[in-house]
């Protein structure tokens, strides 16, 4: 278990339009987690710069970080040794091999040349990259560059492990294999990561934070979060929907024009009725995250106006 620590924590930005913009305003915790730890919210919500700062890569304007017991904010050498971090831009040294990429990075590091050779070949066995490791990165696919580049981070044995959206912009057969990847590494690690994919945050999460426009808005594991909204069913309507229904829940409209009700079990039997006898085409399933994150931030892929990461 890695105790996290979070009081008060604020970003300020300068902003030539604005003068000065939050990308964290107070954000407070206090965790004992392992596993994955997720933060999820829209563009410029705040989670690379909670990202940047836990890792020691960022200043806040103000609050305190402590992670396995050390001040970040304070101390951030204290903790360096213990952490690995795979930003959002990452890319592997075009000209260098996969081998080489996880070799001059263990070297970075500070280990031998002996051991820096022993853990890149110990890794390069343990995530099947062997028949890749002596070849560049521009022959590589987008989802074997990604497991190179979480292989690099491993070989260094580092606790707390940060991904920044590590998934984005692969096919949805590599987002699965990097999905058993972070599954298995996550018996042994912290893996702090933020995602875009709300169908990923929900299949890896062990526990989850909700971030807009720059605060804490949720936090918890996904029944937790479903268990505090109170509505543990959500109905999908997919034709017009009469507003004069009463029913015991809370209706969303969302951009492709459907409406989503969330409601408790006997309302939402009693709506689907409803629904059938007006022949409504709907669906009724468990409310997920992605429902949850309708319900109380809206869409994850718009941009908040008033920050600036």
């Amino acid at each position: 278990m890695v105790k996290l620590t979070i009081r008060n924590l604020s970003k300020s930005y300068k902003d030539k339009k604005r003068g000065r913009s939050s990308a964290l305003k107070n954000v407070s915790l206090d965790l004992d987690i392992n596993g994955i730890f997720t933060l999820i919210g829209r563009n410029g919500a705040g989670k690379t710069t909670f990202i940047r700062i836990v890792s020691t890569e960022l200043l806040p304007t103000s609050g305190e970080v402590y992670l396995d017991g050390v001040n970040v904010v304070e101390n951030p050498k204290d903790i360096r040794d213990s952490i690995a971090v795979i930003p959002q831009e990452a890319e592997l040294i075009p000209w260098m091999t996969a081998r080489e990429n996880i070799y001059a990075y263990l070297l970075w590091r500070g280990f031998s040349f002996k051991e820096a050779r022993e853990r890149t070949d110990s890794v390069l066995s343990r995530f099947k990259l062997e028949k890749y490791a002596g070849k560049l990165p521009r022959k590589l696919s987008g989802g074997t560059k990604r497991k190179v580049l979480v292989a690099l981070v491993i070989s260094s044995n580092a606790k707390i492990i940060f991904l920044d959206e590590p998934t984005t912009g692969l096919d949805p057969i590599s987002r699965r294999e990097l999905w058993e990847v972070l599954n298995d590494l996550k018996k042994e690690h912290l893996i702090i990561l933020t995602t875009h994919y709300l169908e990923e945050a929900e299949e890896l999460s062990d526990y989850i934070i909700i971030l807009n426009k720059g605060k804490l808005v949720k936090a918890g594991t996904i029944n937790d979060i479903r268990n505090e909204i109170g509505y543990p069913y959500a109905i999908k309507i997919f034709g017009g929907f009469n507003k004069n229904i009463k029913l015991k829940g809370k209706i969303v409209k969302k951009n492709d024009g459907t409406f989503q009700v969330f409601s408790d079990e006997k309302s939402a039997n009693n709506l689907a009725k409803k629904l059938i006898k007006t022949k409504v085409k709907f669906s009724i399933n468990p409310t997920s995250l992605e429902d949850i994150f309708y319900m109380l931030v809206g869409d994850i892929n718009k941009e908040e106006e008033n920050e600036n990461e």
